[in-house]
């Protein structure tokens, strides 16, 4: 049986904070014990397969490196509702997307959870390193917090 919540981790970890989505997922999973209805997915840059990973959940909560014209490493919480998507795709792969699209589709098929929050966090830096930047890496803590309590609420 699936839990009524998803955390769902976006990016690519060969990018720098690209991969700041997944790099939390790992974080978070040392404290999966603490939240027993909370599922924690690392989905990289898996896609369309979000689709069947929200399916089903009362709630879904995404991580994600956004650009959001803000300071490096601000992390911000919102709804789809309170954000326009300016992302342009390549159209190189299956595995790129909008996750705003996905959400769309999910709703048009009457799977998207009640409750949708994404935190957006803005990088420093997007290029070829598996590492974070210092910027996004001396705010992990802080941005694990900003997550915990959302699952707490």
């Amino acid at each position: 049986m699936r839990k009524e919540t998803v955390v769902l981790g976006l990016g690519n970890p060969l990018m720098s904070d690209e991969g700041i989505g997944s790099f939390l997922i790992e974080k978070l999973l040392t404290k999966a014990n603490d939240f027993p209805d909370v599922e924690f997915i690392d989905t990289g840059t898996g896609g369309m397969a979000m689709l069947h990973l929200i399916e089903d959940r009362k709630k879904a909560v995404l991580i994600d490196c956004a650009y959001m014209d803000t300071e490096p490493g601000t992390i911000m919480k919102f709804t789809p509702k309170q954000v326009q998507s300016v992302k342009k795709l390549m159209h190189y792969s299956l595995h790129e997307v909008d996750i705003l699209k996905v959400l769309d589709i999910a709703s048009q098929l009457g799977n998207c959870p009640g409750e949708v929050v994404i935190f957006g966090i803005e990088p420093q830096t997007v290029k070829l390193n598996a590492e974070l930047s210092d910027t996004i890496s001396a705010k992990v803590d802080h941005y694990i917090t900003a997550i915990t309590e959302e699952l707490s609420s």
